[in-house]
């Protein structure tokens, strides 16, 4: 699980809640099943107008990502490239096809096999950034729903202020009672559409965008190392490529593990 983003919205939502206590008028007035069908469940209808039913059913499996992480491990993935390498140098590239059943990443096991196969570098490339370019717009798909519904909240907030003042303004001259409820649903609506929006809608944006550039970095990594070992570059100087992709913090650890240092 994602500590970041569970600590993240908790505190976001008790901050709230802790300045709404404090500021002496208590839960009440913020309470507002008219506000929450206008904004939340209004906003996801107008979502399944613009996008397919069956995306946002399954809406929940993006959500996993956003709450879960994954630990892509690249120094041991470079560390397995460079052995590779270093093995493909001394036995040849056949010789890659033994450690086959050994690797784990699926994406990995395809690029080596077409390197074992003999297949052309260009087709190679071609193939492998095929497939990250699919796998880059799966994640955009899901970047772009939050995106979207970022926007459209709020503007149903702006919806639920209408009807609000509407109310009010139909209850002038009569009961005071429903000039205040209608000014109460015209505020609250407003606010919950921003806190929807960015206390959820937006940062889950942002944090699958992050997913896709740290997947999308080790898949290049994958790229890179294939390709290298398939020219025959010698495993330092592909050890050095790879660590390029890596932050400066981690480069050292990587080149201790692969003997390089």
């Amino acid at each position: 699980m994602d500590l970041g983003t569970i600590i993240g919205v908790t505190l976001g939502v008790v901050m709230v809640v802790m300045g709404i206590v404090l500021g002496g008028v208590g839960l009440g007035p913020y309470l507002s099943i008219d506000s929450v069908l206008i904004t939340i469940l209004g906003s996801f209808g107008a979502m399944m107008v613009a996008q397919p039913m069956s995306r946002m059913l399954g809406i929940m499996g993006y959500m996993k990502h956003v709450f879960n992480t994954t630990s892509w491990n690249e120094e041991e993935l470079i560390s397995q490239l460079v052995g590779f390498s270093d093995r493909a140098r001394k036995e040849g590239l056949l010789a890659l096809e033994d450690n086959l059943d050994a690797v784990e990443d699926e994406f990995m096991r395809k690029g080596i096999q077409l390197v074992v196969d003999g297949t052309d570098p260009d087709i190679i490339k071609s193939i492998l950034y095929a497939d990250l370019n699919q796998l880059q717009s799966r994640h955009e798909v899901g970047i772009k729903l939050f995106d979207d519904w970022s926007k459209i909240a709020p503007a149903f907030g702006m919806i639920g202020t209408l009807v609000g003042l509407i109310a009010m303004l139909g209850s002038i001259g009569g009961d005071t009672a429903a000039i205040g409820r209608g000014m109460q649903t015209a505020l609250v609506t407003t606010l919950y559409g921003s806190f929807f929006a960015n206390l959820f809608l937006i940062p889950f944006k942002s944090k699958l965008e992050d997913r896709d550039k740290d997947e999308s970095r080790v898949k290049e990594i994958v790229i890179e190392g294939i390709l290298s070992i398939q020219s025959g570059d010698n495993p330092r100087i592909l050890l050095e490529k790879l660590v390029s992709f890596l932050p400066p913090d981690q480069r050292q650890a990587v080149r201790q593990e692969s003997g390089a240092d």
